[in-house]
């Protein structure tokens, strides 16, 4: 199949999928922000008053503070931070060209799962991240952009991986990115070599390394990039596809957050008893993040076959609540560090 019509069929499938990248960003926003309206409104039972001390330390209100908060949720989709290069012409790019417009906006994306179907991972990860030729769910997204990107090489810099007529770089990924979210771990670019292949890191990786960022320099927006981790309460990306209802399912959540509810304080309290605390001194946030995912993947598994209102909701008043749940978690100890 040549590239004229690959991106024909492509621009079709995708354009019914809008959005496919785990809860909008919008989503992302309001999740940060009631974490830190369920705080005000709990100073009793959450470290609201060192959360307030060190908003009013940076000159910022409570209400500024969540905003900014939510506004690095937000960012994290936008990062322009992952290169991936043709197999033959090494050109390389931030996104498809059939992604251009719709949802599956960057590559940068495919660091935002935590595939709970699989164990360890090469890096040695105990839970490993998206990667093709491990999915045990998938769908026409992923297999259409596995079959775009055959071959396709993450971008190493010069004097790494290289295409048939080149050596191409214009933002070495593996030694940026993927080094940041390596975490001490083992990699080759090598493993990078054919997207089809690739190990990407996991997202609890992602908000591990944003979290010591922030322990080393606090602001609130490398603590709102931790809090992008509210994708593993997204079940597409604990089950791990780019596909199955995947767009479906965050639009629904999107258009639905307030009107059925999601947010609700009295289910946030309900969450909560299921997050283990962090300790005021932790360092290392994964098992807290991991915990979060195991009730997306145990309990929201039903949104990628279903889309069934109900269905969608019952799903909805557990995950949603337990994302603002976990970013409570965080929260509590990031207040220690202001």
């Amino acid at each position: 199949m040549n590239k004229i019509i690959q991106t024909l069929c492509l621009t079709t499938a995708i354009t019914a999928s809008i959005d496919a990248q785990a809860f909008s960003q919008e989503t992302h926003r309001r999740i940060a922000i009631d974490a830190v309206n369920y705080m005000k409104a709990n100073p009793n039972t959450t470290n609201y008053a060192k959360l307030l001390a060190g908003a009013s330390k940076a000159g910022l209100t409570i209400d500024q503070f969540a905003a900014a908060l939510g506004q690095g949720a937000y960012d994290v989709d936008d990062f322009a931070d992952t290169y991936l290069c043709g197999a033959t012409t090494g050109s390389c790019q931030l996104a498809p060209v059939w992604g251009l417009g719709a949802g599956i906006v960057k590559y940068t994306s495919y660091w935002h799962f935590q595939n709970h179907t699989q164990g360890a991972d090469v890096h040695g990860n105990d839970i490993g991240g998206y990667n093709y030729a491990k999915l045990t769910v998938w769908g026409d997204i992923d297999n259409m952009a596995a079959t775009w990107l055959y071959g396709d090489y993450l971008d190493d810099g010069k004097g790494g991986n290289s295409a048939w007529f080149g050596d191409s770089t214009k933002y070495n990924a593996y030694g940026i990115t993927e080094k940041n979210y390596r975490l001490g771990g083992y990699s080759t670019n090598a493993m990078y070599a054919d997207f089809e292949k690739m190990p990407f890191q996991p997202i609890d990786n992602l908000g591990q390394y944003w979290f010591q960022q922030f322990l080393t320099t606090p602001t609130v927006q490398t603590l709102g990039f931790v809090m992008h981790t509210t994708d593993l309460l997204q079940p597409h990306h604990v089950w791990t596809t780019s596909a199955l209802n995947h767009s479906g399912w965050e639009t629904w959540v999107n258009d639905n957050y307030y009107t059925e509810g999601l947010n609700n304080s009295a289910l946030v309290t309900t969450a909560l008893n299921n997050l283990t605390p962090l300790s005021p001194t932790a360092t290392d946030i994964r098992p807290l993040l991991t915990q979060g995912a195991r009730v997306a993947y145990t309990q929201g598994g039903i949104v990628l076959s279903s889309t069934d209102s109900n269905d969608r909701r019952n799903v909805g008043k557990i995950v949603v609540p337990h994302a603002i749940a976990m970013v409570v978690r965080v929260l509590n100890r990031a207040a220690e560090r202001f």
